[in-house]
């Protein structure tokens, strides 16, 4: 088990191979389908981003709401082959990490290859555990999105697997 700290750094990225287990501590932003969706149209308009991505490492997910005492409610991954046609230009700007479930398309893959960026797997089904290791939420963008709004999380041994690695392998059936 290997810990990491965020933010990730060029000399970490290459270190982690696909099957890694990591707990990551730190600061990493969320984002499903509809902000991608909207950062990509900004991207494309050639207009600022709401957020700076550059450096970050984002994970697909929508949390439920927190109970009293808690960061967050469960927040388990979301598909990520639902942000595959937008990844490609958040990649070319700057973002060095994911983290979601599922595979990802080739073009995915061969960003994250020019780019050296890594893809993590966080475990579907654990929303609940994963929950746990998130100390702190904030919405950053996109409030009206309610829970696909953009948020800031901090972090404590986040649990997942290095799914697909810089170079581009991959624990992932094809």
């Amino acid at each position: 088990m290997k810990k990491i700290k965020l933010p990730l750094t060029d000399d970490v990225i290459k270190e982690l191979k696909a099957g890694d287990s990591v707990l990551i501590t730190g600061s990493m932003i969320t984002g499903r389908d509809a902000a991608h969706k909207r950062l990509y149209e900004l991207i494309e308009k050639g207009e600022e981003l709401p957020v700076n991505i550059k450096g970050e490492v984002i994970y697909y997910v929508g949390p439920a709401p927190a109970k009293p005492g808690h960061a967050v409610g469960p927040a388990g991954p979301t598909s990520s082959y639902r942000m595959d046609k937008y990844t490609p230009a958040l990649l070319d700007r700057g973002l060095k990490g994911m983290i979601g479930k599922g595979a990802r398309n080739q073009e995915v893959i061969d960003s994250m290859i020019k780019n050296k960026v890594v893809y993590f797997a966080a475990i579907g089904g654990a929303a609940a555990l994963i929950s746990r290791s998130i100390k702190k939420a904030e919405v950053l963008a996109y409030e009206d999105l309610g829970t696909e709004a953009i948020y800031r999380f901090e972090v404590e041994d986040f649990p997942a697997i290095v799914a697909i690695d810089s170079n581009g392998n991959s624990v992932l059936a094809k």
